[in-house]
């Protein structure tokens, strides 16, 4: 069943109450930007209609009394594969992550896993040997900037990137667009793993981390500029994900020898996020005034 735009309104207005109430009348529904305008998309036409007549009277949301819940059929909720078909990108960048992580058997098959880390290395006996920077460019190699992000080490290593990759790659793609999410995703990995790099030297180190924390910087400060119901995530997801650098960055797991973690990636992709996040945040705050 394809979907329906039931509204389609100008950048400027505060659609976030009445997504809010959407929400509590557990109606499906997807809001994107398309040409400059707010675009609320709906499963089919008679829930269109329905959602435009609740708007007329509540456009803030602003319901005294919650109204009889809307006429859903059991076929309007949104399958996951028309999410797939409408977040195309950010499944496109999960199923490479997925096919590198069967190569190099999560991290396992060292000879695969050289092919994508930063600087190229060797392994001899129980020791690796690693190239500088500037000798791996030299060579021609330069997919290496960006490939370490398909790098992972474990299952629960791809499992965690994995989801929250999908939850905020949908996010920047229903709101900026596919090239937008591809544009970040390339910036941030690129942030991230010369941060790390800088920070340690020749090393292997790899996954979506840095990319993860440069997406939500850059849903953060976009949200704080130029409010959309697209980037408003519950505050104790920031409040966690923040929480969790800062134990990182504490040394704890490598002194309790659980491994280490690139944390000089994480914050080299959330700068970079809180950056393009402030580009852009100002711009479409700009384009609204």
């Amino acid at each position: 069943m394809s979907a329906v735009a039931a509204m389609r309104l100008p950048e400027q207005i505060d659609l976030s109450g009445f997504v809010a109430l959407l929400q509590r009348l557990q109606v499906p529904h997807r809001v994107a930007e398309e040409a400059g305008d707010q675009v609320l998309w709906v499963p089919d036409e008679l829930l269109a209609e329905q959602v435009r007549a609740l708007y007329s009277r509540y456009p803030q949301g602003d319901a005294l009394e919650v109204p009889e819940p809307l006429a859903v059929s059991t076929e309007a909720a949104p399958g996951f594969i028309q999410q797939l078909r409408s977040s195309r990108m950010t499944a496109v960048v999960l199923l490479l992550t997925f096919v590198v992580a069967a190569i190099t058997l999560l991290g396992d098959n060292l000879a695969a896993v050289s092919w994508l880390s930063f600087v190229d290395y060797r392994v001899q006996g129980d020791y690796i040997y690693f190239s500088y920077l500037n000798d791996t460019l030299a060579s021609g190699q330069w997919w290496r900037l960006l490939t370490p992000m398909l790098i992972h080490f474990g299952i629960l290593h791809l499992a965690m990137n994995s989801l929250w990759y999908w939850e905020l790659g949908r996010r920047i793609e229903a709101r900026q667009g596919a090239v937008m999410l591809l544009g970040l995703t390339l910036l941030f990995s690129l942030a991230a793993n010369f941060a790390q790099y800088l920070h340690a030297g020749p090393s292997l180190f790899g996954g979506l981390s840095g990319v993860l924390y440069g997406l939500l910087g850059h849903c953060w400060i976009f949200q704080r500029l130029a409010p959309t119901p697209a980037y408003r995530l519950p505050p104790g997801v920031l409040v966690m994900m923040l929480v969790w650098l800062l134990i990182c960055m504490t040394g704890i797991f490598e002194l309790l020898q659980f491994g280490a973690i690139a944390n000089a990636a994480h914050v080299g992709g959330l700068l970079a996020g809180c950056l393009t996040g402030l580009l852009g945040g100002a711009l479409a705050r700009r384009r609204h005034s």
